[in-house]
């Protein structure tokens, strides 16, 4: 048990939320591995230094598969996926669907990003300023993954809606809608592969629904839970690096001015917005598999570990000025994108659709600025997404 329990009120309230940066580090200083009671009710640890971190991400004695933490029974199919299983059902379910995610193939999306993201701006309701998250962030992302997966574009705030509850359901209040939204997804999932099933086309659903047609590759609930999580991670992790990143420059205004003047850095700069107030705050859970004791704490068999990534970003044993936002920072081994077996499948998407995103947006509007006091944003409830839900801006 932690000896550091008087600051437990800290974690999950609406300070937090909006700032968990000063948590985080008098945690790394003071109590790194942290056992803490977590909104939906179970005890568990949270991991805050990077070294830790690393080495809880990369530890195969801390499991992910939540069938074999909670038995066969375990209803919610959104766990039937790479993301929550350990190898070898991992491994096979992960190659199934990383071919659609290589290099190349994502480096052959440029201009086909570069009109998407042309497009959203051309169209916007107002010229003179806009929601970034609903008219430019939120969009670019689910056309593109919608497009690689093969449904429908006119689809896409049905996708939003579920996602949010999804995401966004750590805690008991949350349980009804979460499982009205839930069951929504999944009708109209079945729905679609029932379509796809009759004419298949040459987008990856497609491909999914052959291979489990074919037997032994894909069970029913591995489908729904595999499509569900692309749909869903293929767009959260980048409206929120593009929501966060445009906010650090409008926070920084000689960062935003050296960017507009040296675009070319702009990959150096969607390294360090994901570094510095990274899309994912914390890893998703992982059980003890066995007593193991962890640097001098000991994580009793089945107790939920939890990384707390930004944490481990801005730990100033690894970072130096860790808290300070310098886009010439060379390329740093941050953890937004997890690290090990489960590394984030469509990282090298999420940093092209970034790169476009923002650079396009300041070329467009270099004199852009937040029509809001930056401490009023609200930020996103959950323990998983770390994104403001409305970034309003003056364009010109």
């Amino acid at each position: 048990m932690s000896t550091n329990e008087t600051s437990q009120p800290e974690f999950f309230t609406r300070e937090f939320t909006q700032n968990p940066y000063p948590v985080y580090e008098k945690l790394r200083q003071n109590d790194p591995i942290y056992r803490v009671l977590f909104p939906h009710g179970d005890f568990g640890w949270i991991i805050t230094r990077y070294e830790d971190a690393v080495e809880v991400l990369k530890d195969n004695r801390f499991s992910k598969d939540v069938i074999k933490r909670y038995g066969p029974d375990q209803q919610n199919i959104f766990v039937h996926n790479m993301l929550f299983s350990d190898p070898p059902d991992h491994r096979r379910l992960r190659g199934l669907v990383q071919k659609a995610f290589t290099p190349r193939l994502i480096e052959g999306m440029r201009s086909h990003i570069q009109e998407i993201a042309d497009d959203l701006l051309d169209n916007l309701k107002s010229s003179d300023k806009m929601n970034l998250i609903d008219e430019y962030a939120f969009p670019l992302p689910i056309i593109v993954i919608s497009e690689i997966l093969g449904v429908p574009l006119e689809d896409q705030d049905k996708f939003r809606v579920w996602s949010n509850s999804i995401i966004d359901a750590t805690s008991a209040e949350h349980s009804e809608v979460f499982e009205k939204h839930a069951k929504e997804f999944i009708d109209y999932l079945n729905a679609w592969f029932a379509k796809v099933r009759e004419q298949p086309g040459n987008d990856l659903i497609s491909q999914l629904v052959v291979a489990e047609e074919s037997g032994e590759q894909l069970s029913e609930n591995e489908l729904l839970g595999v499509v569900a999580l692309l749909i869903i991670a293929g767009h959260e992790t980048t409206v929120n690096l593009i929501g966060n990143g445009v906010l650090a420059l409008l926070e920084h205004p000689d960062q935003r001015n050296l960017l507009i003047k040296q675009p070319e850095l702009i990959h150096n700069a969607v390294e360090e917005m994901l570094r510095y107030n990274g899309p994912v705050e914390f890893s998703t859970s992982r059980w003890a598999s066995e007593d193991i004791e962890f640097h001098g704490h000991h994580i009793a068999e089945g107790e939920l570990v939890i990384v707390a990534l930004d944490s481990a970003n801005r730990d100033e044993e690894k970072f130096k000025d860790a808290d300070v936002f310098d886009i010439t920072r060379e390329k740093s081994a941050h953890l937004a994108f997890g690290k090990g077996i489960h590394l984030c499948l469509g990282a090298p998407l999420a940093r092209l659709e970034g790169e476009i995103a923002i650079n396009t947006l300041l070329r467009r509007f270099p004199d852009m600025h937040l029509q809001a006091d930056v401490k009023e944003l609200e930020w996103r409830p959950g323990m998983i997404v770390r994104g403001v839900k409305e970034i309003p801006v003056q364009l010109k």
